[in-house]
């Protein structure tokens, strides 16, 4: 199976703290289409984007082979971008998407197409793995009548950390980001692995001073489109939410894959271990000549 090789943003960072960038990544086979139809709509988009990659990310730096506990430990912009290459692999460069104007006296339907390589990622200069930065006076912590502390040391998210507060976010967002910042935050002034009351003591100037921090360190890919409304004319910011979109571009029946199966088998002779293992564009570009060459010989008869 072809495979084609990446720079990641970020990087993985292991143990000894040496920076894996250069990825290989396959193609999505007929085995991640049968994931994803038993599986999209549960909700789990980031326990399935885990094992989605660790099955078609083959290697990162020197690390082969690469598990789900790799992957679900790689920055949220890695995965972000991995999902997008996997997405170029699978459908091509180009999207078309349907959103809806947010001006309530408009809200026309409307259709935006761009490209993947248009969508603009940003390299972190500073790999961590950790981050120290200082709060302002009016944001320093204080526990319990303690002295003011300005020290913070953090981590920056990961996988693993989307998957403990995504089943949170959609219900309180204020406590899914405390979930966050108590997984990301290693050390306030003197206390490390600070405790979740630290966390909660935080005031919502400091929060902001830490989510900004992490924002700026972080490696990026920006999921924001800029669209006018072709009816009001008014400009407007899309939010382009890059797992439901292209978790719904795969979700195919599990009829309609096993019907294309037993097509090629029954046709070509092929084992079913054989054309699960097929990427998609292959898979469908079979099917094509094959379709093709049933009309021609019905022609013929």
């Amino acid at each position: 199976m072809a495979q084609t090789i990446y720079l990641l943003p970020g990087g993985y960072v292991d143990d000894d703290g040496t920076v894996h960038r250069e990825t290989e990544l396959a193609p999505l086979s007929g085995r991640e289409e049968e994931l994803l139809a038993k599986n999209i709509g549960n909700g789990e988009s980031a326990s399935l984007l885990t094992t989605v990659l660790s099955r078609c990310v083959k290697r990162i730096g020197k690390i082969t082979p690469v598990s789900e506990e790799i992957t679900r430990n790689l920055l949220i912009a890695d995965r972000q971008f991995l999902l997008l290459e996997l997405r170029k692999l699978t459908f091509g460069n180009k999207v078309q998407a349907t959103f809806f104007c947010p001006w309530p006296e408009c809200g026309s339907k409307m259709d935006i197409d761009f490209s993947i390589n248009d969508i603009p990622v940003e390299e972190s200069k500073d790999k961590g793995p950790l981050y120290q930065m200082d709060l302002s006076p009016d944001a320093a912590f204080t526990n319990n009548g303690e002295k003011k502390y300005t020290e913070i040391i953090f981590r920056l998210p990961t996988g693993a950390d989307q998957e403990v507060i995504s089943p949170v976010v959609h219900q309180n967002e204020g406590l899914a980001f405390s979930m966050l910042l108590n997984r990301c935050i290693q050390k306030i002034g003197p206390h490390v692995q600070p405790k979740e009351e630290h966390i909660y003591q935080l005031s919502p100037k400091a929060r902001m001073e830490i989510e900004q921090q992490m924002e700026d360190v972080a490696p990026k890919v920006d999921l924001t489109m800029n669209a006018i409304c072709p009816e009001c004319n008014r400009e407007f910011d899309v939010p382009f939410n890059l797992h439901n979109f292209f978790f719904g571009e795969l979700q195919t029946s599990l009829n309609l894959l096993y019907r294309e199966i037993h097509y090629l088998a029954y046709y070509y002779h092929w084992s079913e271990k054989e054309i699960m293992e097929m990427p998609r564009e292959k898979r469908y570009r079979y099917i094509e000549v094959l379709g093709e060459e049933i009309e021609r010989m019905n022609n013929e008869a």
